[in-house]
């Protein structure tokens, strides 16, 4: 059975993409087959990927708004891993997703056609917005990055009121798998006083893995990267593998 994640948080810079292109990355080199989904009109996850958003003749907007068939929107990244493109033409789906029938689930109706993967993982952008309510729709989990600083935290609240509303309204299905902690330095004590307030609220909802700050991460998507392409022997590498051993014990748990 396919585990659809959805990567959420309404905060900008908690490495919600970041985690999306290394978990994806991860997990194929594992031999899970793996799809990735770029909700974001930013399309960050796209170009770090080393695909340029410009050149594409269809993307995730052709695919949520017009209907284009999923395999004419799909691209083959390496093997095992595969991503639904998007770009700048996406922030026009807010206008139009408004009018269309369905307008909360053209997502979750496009992956339908999505066979023979292990993962689909979305990448939704960092606002709460119609994108993000679609991606919630079409999942059966949501993953929460979560920068470690206290205002992160504080906007944490916001994020899961909508995913009971989506619960209650679009998607009785989803659920809360997992809090990441990123950008966390083992010498700054505000970070690990975040930590264990989140671990206090969520308790085993806490993934055990921390990302920690590395410039590594920073660099990779700039390549047109993953990290375990880019610099495999370094921090954020080997956090990334922890953490997708992890993502596959839940399978079995």
């Amino acid at each position: 059975m396919t585990r659809i994640i959805a990567l959420a948080n309404q905060k900008g810079g908690v490495a919600k993409t970041t985690t999306v292109q290394n978990v994806g990355a991860g997990l194929a080199l594992r031999g899970k087959r793996v799809c990735l989904v770029d909700l974001d009109p930013q399309a960050n996850l796209t170009e770090g990927m080393g695909i340029d958003p410009d050149n594409l003749e269809l993307s995730t907007f052709n695919l949520i708004i017009d209907g284009s068939p999923l395999n004419s929107v799909i691209r083959e990244i390496k093997e095992n891993l595969w991503l639904l493109p998007s770009n700048i033409e996406l922030a026009g789906a807010e206008v139009k997703l408004a009018t269309l029938a369905g307008k909360d689930a053209r997502l979750k109706k496009a992956l339908e056609k999505a066979e023979g993967f292990d993962y689909i993982i979305i990448d939704c952008p960092p606002s709460l917005s119609q994108l993000t309510l679609n991606g919630l729709t079409a999942c059966t989990e949501v993953v929460v990055p979560l920068q470690t600083e206290f205002y992160s935290f504080k906007a944490l609240k916001k994020l899961l009121e909508t995913i009971e509303m989506v619960k209650q309204y679009t998607n009785p299905d989803i659920t809360l798998s997992g809090i990441i902690c990123t950008f966390f330095r083992d010498q700054r004590n505000l970070n690990k006083n975040v930590v264990d307030l989140v671990k206090e609220h969520f308790g085993t909802k806490v993934f055990n893995t921390k990302i920690h700050d590395n410039i590594k991460l920073a660099e990779a998507p700039a390549a047109g990267q993953d990290i375990f392409a880019y610099f495999s022997n370094c921090v954020g590498a080997w956090d990334y593998k922890n953490l997708c051993d992890e993502i596959i014990a839940m399978e079995v748990a």
